[in-house]
């Protein structure tokens, strides 16, 4: 692979895979889906989101602005606007969600004239398997709970929007909108969108689409007067359509074959060591399924900057490129330059096969965050 390392690749063919069965659902369920820009926000591909997807959802005004570079619907969300940018944001967003009364009360009189007005309540149903990645956790700062819910202050609220999955089923889904009715439906009736929130992963296989547009539609059949219903995935949109190539650069042994990258967990993909998680390596095995076993490490100083353990039917040498699957969403809009390393590059590879670097990274880069 003739490709300046390190680098990820986004694959235009497998992206717009999942992009026709997120139209799929919007068209058979009647609902419209956003790009979670937190998760997928590769911008040199917004021309082929464009196509398929009814919008964007932001998590605060530099992600609302990037969202503004297509003429789509862009729904802002945050834990908490700033005085300073509440203005910008309202003037950007088709809706905007708070994530309390007190927020509401502070902004609602700057925003109601220029964007949909949303409230972000917690339906208290806890999927996620990963506590670092539960909005309903105990003590959780993300949505109103039922005993913090204000229905005297709804005069300017035109939505609900709830988000409690993290790279879940349907089934999922069916338990937190159990939840969600449960708590918050007396108030559906006075509203004229929903917002199911992110976490579906509709594009993974295993996953019931024809459940997902049954329980929109049943939804929608029990408050006729809900005009839309939103769902924000950012995962299920890039999932398995991009990867980070990496090589060989030293090979050491200290009681176990270790192979030293160009790339890093700490800083190129932080969730393998967050979450944590082994991300799939392109023909490798499990550590002693193949004849040779290798630690893939790091270039950082951090001790602890391991990828894990990979086997593989040939022994790797220097020089060699590492493949890790499934690396366009989350990774790249959460990487570092962490030690001074250089940033991978962006490449998309088209249809055709042919590839475009949209983006490669220099000094200056690393140099002009610090300082």
């Amino acid at each position: 692979m003739n490709i300046k390392t390190p680098a990820y690749v986004i694959e235009e063919e497998l992206l717009e895979k999942n992009l026709k069965i997120l139209d799929r659902v919007q068209k058979e369920a009647g609902c419209k889906i956003l790009v979670a820009l937190k998760g997928y926000a590769t911008w040199a591909t917004f021309d082929l989101l464009e196509k398929y997807l009814a919008g964007a959802t932001a998590s605060g005004l530099w992600e609302a602005k990037l969202a503004q570079m297509k003429p789509w619907e862009v729904h802002t969300y945050c834990p908490a606007f700033k005085e300073d940018e509440i203005d910008e944001v309202a003037d950007i967003s088709h809706t905007v969600v708070f994530n309390s009364f007190n927020q509401l009360e502070r902004f609602e009189d700057r925003v109601k004239n220029k964007a949909l007005i949303g409230l972000r309540v917690n339906p208290g149903v806890s999927s996620s398997p990963v506590p670092l990645y539960d909005p309903c956790a105990p003590y959780s700062r993300l949505g109103i709970t039922k005993e913090n819910f204000r229905a005297d202050k709804l005069q300017n609220v035109s939505g609900l929007h709830f988000h409690a999955l993290c790279e879940q089923l349907d089934s999922a889904l069916e338990r937190t909108l159990e939840g969600f009715e449960k708590l918050y439906g007396e108030y559906l009736k006075d509203m004229e969108w929903v917002n199911f929130g992110g976490g579906h992963h509709i594009t993974r296989e295993g996953y019931n689409v024809e459940n997902l547009i049954r329980m929109i539609k049943e939804f929608k059949n029990r408050y006729p007067n809900i005009k839309d219903v939103y769902l924000e995935p950012g995962e299920a949109v890039g999932l398995n359509a991009g990867y980070l190539v990496a090589e060989v650069l030293d090979i050491i042994d200290n009681g176990m074959k270790i192979a030293i990258l160009d790339t890093s967990a700490e800083a190129h993909m932080p969730d393998v060591l967050a979450m944590p998680y082994r991300p799939n390596v392109r023909g490798a095995g499990k550590p002693g399924e193949k004849k040779y076993t290798y630690r893939f490490g790091g270039v950082t100083c951090l001790a602890g900057d391991v990828i894990g353990d990979y086997s593989f039917d040939e022994p790797l040498k220097i020089g060699d490129k590492v493949i890790f699957e499934d690396m366009a969403i989350y990774t790249m809009v959460k990487n570092t330059a962490f030690n001074g390393i250089r940033l991978p590059s962006i490449v998309i590879k088209r249809k055709d096969g042919s590839l475009w670097t949209t983006r490669e990274f220099h000094f200056e880069d690393f140099r002009d965050r610090l300082s």
